[in-house]
């Protein structure tokens, strides 16, 4: 036990305590990974020359990440990262989500609408002007200088290259500040899905648990002028089974973890921010579910959308457990204890960085009054409605393009409109019924949360009611067409202001409200959040020097542990499942049906082909497609899923629970070779022929 508080302790607060991290925590940025740490902890002999094979052959794609498994732009990933695409390319009649995507060859991979795929080429310190734009600035001027010099720096390094993606990240929640660089890939066809049932076996009730039993892999392939990208920097397929212990790396872009925040930061976390949201997931979930219920038609429609919010209510009920687990809470609070120690024994450093702590406590009853509605205004308006979000990048796109590049939101940079626009253009299709729903449930719950009373509410609704207002917008709106929403965008602010789309005026109207709850919020809590921040971060470097990681920020990381199983509460865990385990759990009754081609392929799958393993990898969401490689630099799986104990990931690392799940590439081959005749597939990764590796 005591060991295990002490490993908490060094991750709540990035090796606040007197030693390093446990051998399996952190996500480490590709530039400070700890080369010779991984190696003692591993048995392993990995260099740089290894560590830049691996950046170079991992993909980020959107919010997950995938890897490149062949010469010719070949991309394993998820079923659920693709499952957008595989939605947007399927109709009623031609369902891929039922029946799989399996085209007979590569002519038959088709396009994912609004799809990207990069690759980092270069990180580069940018921490100094940041850092000088904003010093002596408080209040909106501090966060309008720093997002001027942001936009300035992604402009200098890109340019109008729209084949380079050029993002400054901010690192130890502004301790540094980095320009990533990417090589951006637009045209992202879909080469394999299986049907969603093999990917997402045992359903919600499976999801974030161990064992599973499913193969959540799909195949992606990048193109540049109608022909697949070459591919040099690539992981070399290895079907073996993945063994007990044996090391293995993950190299993905994680979202976001918390792990640097102070106690009193984390308790509004606890009280305020994941309340709200928790309640807000709940009922759009049971409103999704029962729009889904109303038809064939509305469950097809509705399925992604469902399995988005599922997915997050499910996250956010694991970090609740975490928060109010009085063990990880201790560790933490003993951990930011140790931490003030050390800089009140430092006069010097003291005398610097002032008491972060204290300003950051009196900044959360701002954050506890202004949270609610910059949440409900800004950051989940819309309610997640596609017309909706295409209709904001309009209105909004229109008003900031004619500033200059740093005036404007830092989203509508030039360096960033490429961006926009793919997701603007994209050719998907529109479901005006499901965003009624969507739109109604937020337009509601705002007015419920904010109250009637509240100014703002008059200004969204006027004298409608939400279910009317959302009838009316998605009825009338002709966003769902991509030459309407592209003759709005370059026609700039006169076409949108002129537009009688209801959607377009509907944005234009609730600007004021929006924009004002995004700036107060700002400038009242980020802006010195971001300034004491800051000073945690100096006073870190200070005592610990650079030998720590940065909390997640959507960038790519690298993770190391090793494949094994855990024991908690008197239940041990196996690190393995295989395919006749998933032929044990399978009742036929939803959802816990077998997909009807892994169904009819029971026979020829060998039955002990490990399907699935626990590895104790640090990761959080966004991991989702993480290639699993072995010491050799070769791929052996997939990362696809947590558990629920492991959400506690978000603000602290517990060796002891915590776990990534991985698809295997044996069970990936096995399904390629005997399910679903990939045989063209199976031949460009090398394992043509050959039998699937079984668990020894």
């Amino acid at each position: 036990m005591a060991k295990r508080l002490f490993l908490l302790c060094a991750s709540a607060t990035a090796l606040a305590c007197s030693s390093a991290a446990a051998a399996e925590e952190g996500m480490w940025t590709f530039d400070n990974f700890p080369i010779a740490q991984a190696n003692r902890d591993l048995g392993t002999n990995i260099d740089q020359t290894w560590l830049d094979r691996v950046r170079l052959a991992s993909v980020r794609i959107g919010g997950a990440s995938g890897g490149l498994v062949s010469r010719e732009g070949l991309i394993l990933t998820n079923e659920h990262v693709a499952s957008g695409c595989v939605e947007d390319l399927s109709t009623q009649e031609r369902n891929f989500v039922q029946t799989g995507f399996t085209p007979a060859n590569r002519a038959g991979e088709l396009r994912c609408p609004g799809m990207t795929a990069e690759v980092l080429t270069d990180i580069s310190d940018v921490t100094q002007r940041m850092q000088a734009a904003g010093r002596g600035l408080s209040g909106e001027a501090f966060t309008r200088a720093r997002d001027a010099e942001q936009a300035r720096i992604e402009a200098e390094a890109c340019g109008d290259d729209r084949s380079r993606r050029c993002q400054v990240v901010s690192l130890y929640r502004g301790g540094q500040f980095k320009l990533y660089t990417y090589r951006r890939y637009s045209d992202v066809r879909l080469a394999f899905a299986p049907e969603h049932r093999a990917s997402a076996f045992g359903g919600d009730l499976d999801n974030f648990s161990f064992p599973r039993f499913a193969v959540d892999a799909a195949f992606v392939r990048i193109y540049e002028n109608d022909r697949p990208v070459a591919t040099p920097n690539h992981f070399r397929w290895n079907p073996a089974p993945p063994r007990e212990n044996q090391p293995v790396f993950l190299s993905g872009s994680p979202g976001a973890t918390q792990r640097l925040l102070t106690q009193d930061q984390l308790r509004t976390v606890a009280e305020v921010t994941l309340p709200l949201e928790q309640l807000i997931n709940s009922e759009l979930r049971g409103r999704l579910i029962q729009f889904a219920q109303a038809s064939e038609e509305n469950a097809f429609i509705a399925g992604q959308a469902i399995s988005s919010v599922e997915n997050t209510y499910k996250r956010g009920y694991g970090r609740q457990q975490a928060l109010i687990d009085a063990r990880f809470m201790a560790a933490r609070q003993s951990a930011e204890e140790d931490f003030r120690r050390r800089v009140a024994a430092n006069a010097e450093l003291g005398a610097e960085i002032g008491d972060p702590w204290r300003d950051l406590s009196a900044l959360q009853g701002e954050v506890r009054r202004l949270y609610p509605a910059y949440y409900l205004l800004e950051t989940r308006a819309g309610g997640g409605s596609q017309l909706f979000n295409w209709a904001e990048d309009i209105v909004r796109g229109a008003q900031e393009r004619p500033k200059p590049n740093a005036d404007r939101l830092p989203e509508f940079g030039d360096a960033r409109l490429p961006q926009v626009e793919q997701r603007l253009f994209a050719e998907r299709p529109s479901y005006p019924t499901l965003d009624e729903v969507q739109l109604a449930w937020w337009l509601s719950k705002t007015r419920e949360i904010l109250t009637a009373d509240d100014p703002r509410i008059r200004t969204l609704l006027g004298n409608e009611s939400p279910e009317a207002l959302a009838r009316r917008l998605t009825s009338g709106t002709r966003l769902g067409d991509p030459a309407v929403r592209r003759q709005l965008w370059e026609g700039g602010l006169a076409a949108v202001q002129a537009s009688d789309d209801p959607l377009i005026q509907f944005l234009l109207r609730i600007q004021e409200p929006t924009r004002a709850a995004r700036s107060e919020y700002e400038g009242t809590v980020q802006a010195p959040t971001d300034r004491a921040s800051e000073a945690l971060a100096r006073a870190r470097f200070a005592i610990y020097g650079t030998s720590l990681y940065p909390d997640a920020t959507g960038t790519l990381r690298l993770t190391y542990g090793r494949v094994k199983g855990w024991t908690h509460q008197g239940r041990t865990v196996p690190y393995a499942t295989t395919f006749a385990g998933l032929w044990d759990r399978a009742t036929g009754a939803e959802p816990f049906d077998l997909a009807p081609r892994l169904a009819a392929a029971r026979e020829r799958i060998p039955a002990d082909t490990v399907l699935d393993v626990a590895a104790s990898t640090d990761t959080i969401g966004g991991s989702s497609g993480s290639p699993a490689v072995n010491a050799a630099g070769e791929i052996i799986g997939a990362n696809f899923d947590s558990t629920v104990l492991t959400q506690r990931n978000a603000y602290g690392y517990d060796p002891e629970v915590n776990r990534s799940v991985l698809v295997t590439t044996a069970a990936v081959t096995a399904a390629l070779q005997h399910a679903y005749g990939m045989n063209h597939l199976l031949q460009e990764l090398g394992v043509s022929g050959q039998r699937p590796a079984r668990r020894r």
